[in-house]
């Protein structure tokens, strides 16, 4: 996810850069070669965490739920909201890439025309989700953080010294 960041931090910079006030590129053609080397780079920042990715949302509703209210930041459940609906669409974008790449032609490889128009349109497509997991990625790991430091019900009382056993005892 950070890989990720950094890819939009880039972005943003090359896009203030190269566009006018209204947002207008200046030169179309290498402004939409960067935005879909920013697509590809984006998604394969993305695909090492793709496969454990519902894994780690299911972890992370799991914690939230059973958090003291008092810990919970309210823009939790909506991240987690964010990113699954987003996975969920990615899951979608990655079948149709497949059924796309199964239905090109036999000279369609990486590197010629169809295979690579047709990947850059895949992660066009994509973008915006993987964006949102860029941006809101990082609430799992501050949900994790919170129930990491939250005292669990079943964990013992800390012991007491003698002393204050005694004391206790009066």
């Amino acid at each position: 996810m950070r890989d990720s960041k950094k890819i939009l931090d880039a972005w943003d910079a090359y896009s203030d850069e190269h566009t006018d006030l209204d947002g207008w590129p200046y030169d179309d053609h290498a402004y939409g070669i960067r935005a879909s080397q920013r697509d590809a780079d984006t998604a394969e920042a993305f695909e090492p965490l793709r496969y454990g990715a519902r894994r780690l949302l299911a972890t992370a509703e799991i914690q939230l739920a059973q958090l003291p209210e008092n810990t919970v930041q309210g823009r939790w459940i909506y991240q987690l909201g964010v990113l699954r609906d987003a996975l969920d669409r990615l899951d979608e974008l990655h079948e149709q890439w497949l059924k796309t790449r199964d239905g090109l032609p036999a000279t369609a490889a990486s590197g010629t025309p169809d295979f690579d128009d047709a990947l850059a349109e895949h992660h066009a497509e994509s973008w915006s989700y993987l964006d949102d997991w860029a941006t809101h990625g990082k609430t799992l790991g501050e949900v994790n953080t919170a129930a990491r430091k939250a005292r669990s019900p079943l964990a013992p009382a800390p012991a007491r010294s003698p002393a204050r056993r005694a004391m206790a005892r009066k």
